[in-house]
């Protein structure tokens, strides 16, 4: 009997159902410690469960306790440990459940018991390898192949300023709803002091680092560092704005010689398109199987008892990524475009569920060029040039978070925001997007440098770090469906 073929965004969406609920059956324990330590120059692995509380003590002085942490504060006996792991006279003393006491000391590592969907992560962190790999070649190519084929520089100049124009317009409109959100639901009301208490103590240490690297905006340097130095060393680091400008530039110049020298080098650039988006359709065929392996793994480490702590900040920021994916796209494709907005959802769903199972929009770069091309006909030279961009300085889920995220720490630290502060955060957010995008991590560092421009103690981001992750897979489909809807509209205004 021949059963019917599963279409691919099926299996990938069924694949996400799956792992999920995986997960949740196969979730890490979260009273359960693994330590490894060497005892007489022999490696031991101890399995430290059924514990009470565990205290790290200065062996120089066995009175002196450095930090106590009860059986809840798994993650934070873990960051603890990293920060001070080079220091050899750290031992732990462990209270059990019975009353009973042991230590262990000449510590190693200290890590979560893995389970076997914690265990499938790997298959996953190949998948995003995978992709991250073709982003980069596949961006040249594109770039390089519609740059050479556009009649002028003016061309060029009006397809750059719409689309600044618009990633500036979605930015502001996203943080806007962010913030009116918050004000109006008010999630920091709502959190009770013993869990914003544990959840400080937990977090305190990671919010301390994202602190440290802290940045500032100069936009004047950001416009400077467009232009690479050296476009190798650009494409080696992946800084995809300076590619970005050296593939129009190659590609513009292309137009400026003789044809029968440039056709040699534009038909080297499209078969090199043509494997890359070859390549793209083989990896593809993995994805159901990344998409389990990532979602499994997510769920098991983190879980969902930690969404119940703050389902408040959680309903506010998911309803605002809701609002700007479902309202606020589909009006500017009514405005520039006579396309259906079914179409275009249709069009892109693979590119969202793979950006909400890696969270990078960097990682789905591949995939959202190759929706927008073949789904929604975006002519390769608009894609090529708007989809990298985008995936760079368009943040809109992300500057909505951050909206939300300022406005309930500040509501959980009784701190009124005035008109002017809240302002300030629109204006802090929409730079920011633009000139911090080629740091790793920025959306955690960017909110510590809004935080700090309204003067919100930036130490408040560990009552949110538990929740970032899941969060983060959200808002990366409302960044590529942002970056896709410009790349349309775009499209069809230059018809």
């Amino acid at each position: 009997m021949k059963y019917p073929k599963i279409a691919l965004h099926y299996q990938i969406l069924l694949a996400l159902v799956l792992g999920a609920i995986f997960g949740a059956y196969f979730k890490v324990d979260q009273s359960a410690l693994i330590v490894n330590h060497s005892h007489e120059k022999n490696d031991i692995e101890t399995k430290v469960e059924d514990w009470s509380s565990i205290s790290f003590v200065d062996s120089s002085n066995p009175d002196s306790v450095l930090v106590k942490f009860d059986k809840f504060n798994q993650q934070a006996i873990i960051r603890f440990f990293k920060k001070y792991a080079n220091q050899s006279n750290l031992l732990i003393q462990i209270e059990h459940d019975n009353g009973k006491q042991s230590t262990i000391n000449t510590i190693q590592s200290i890590k979560k018991k893995p389970t076997i969907a914690t265990r499938l992560k790997p298959i996953g962190d190949l998948f995003i390898r995978l992709l991250s790999f073709l982003a980069i070649p596949l961006v040249i190519s594109s770039l390089i192949i519609g740059a050479s084929s556009l009649e002028d520089i003016k061309k060029l100049g009006r397809i750059g300023t719409k689309t600044f124009t618009l990633y500036l317009a979605t930015t502001a409109i996203a943080i806007t709803i962010g913030l009116v959100l918050a004000n109006v639901i008010q999630p920091g009301e709502k959190i009770h002091e013993d869990t914003k208490e544990r959840l400080m103590a937990a977090y305190s240490e990671e919010s301390s680092e994202k602190i440290v690297s802290n940045l500032e905006v100069d936009i004047i340097d950001f416009l400077v560092n467009i232009v690479p130095k050296n476009p190798f060393e650009a494409i080696a680091t992946g800084n995809m704005l300076q590619i970005v400008f050296f593939a129009v530039f190659f590609g513009l110049m292309l137009t400026f010689i003789k044809k029968e020298n440039a056709q040699p080098v534009i038909g080297f650039f499209s078969g090199m398109s043509d494997v890359m988006v070859k390549m793209v359709d083989f990896i593809m065929l993995m994805a159901p199987f990344g998409v389990f392996a990532l979602i499994a793994a997510t769920v098991a480490d983190f879980g969902f008892e930690i969404i119940s702590t703050l389902v408040w900040y959680i309903f506010a920021v998911l309803l605002g990524l809701a609002l700007q994916t479902l309202l606020i796209y589909p009006t500017i494709l009514k405005i520039f475009t006579k396309r259906k907005i079914k179409d275009f959802f249709v069009g892109i769903r693979d590119a969202q569920i793979i950006a909400f199972s890696t969270s990078s929009s960097a990682a789905t770069l591949p995939i959202t060029m190759e929706c927008v091309e073949d789904n929604l006909k975006v002519p390769k030279r608009i894609s090529g040039f708007v989809l990298p961009l985008g995936a760079t300085i368009n943040m809109d889920g992300t500057a909505l978070y951050q909206g939300v995220a300022a406005v309930f720490i500040a509501q959980v630290y009784g701190i009124d925001l005035s008109i002017t502060d809240q302002l300030t955060i629109v204006l802090t957010a929409v730079l920011a997007s633009i000139g911090t995008a080629p740091v790793p991590g920025v959306g955690i560092i960017m909110l510590v440098m809004i935080l700090q421009s309204v003067h919100i103690p930036p130490q408040g981001i560990a009552l949110i770090l538990g929740v970032d992750r899941i969060l983060d897979m959200a808002r990366t489909i409302s960044n590529i469906s942002g970056d896709a809807a410009v790349a349309v509209a775009i499209s069809d205004s230059e018809k």
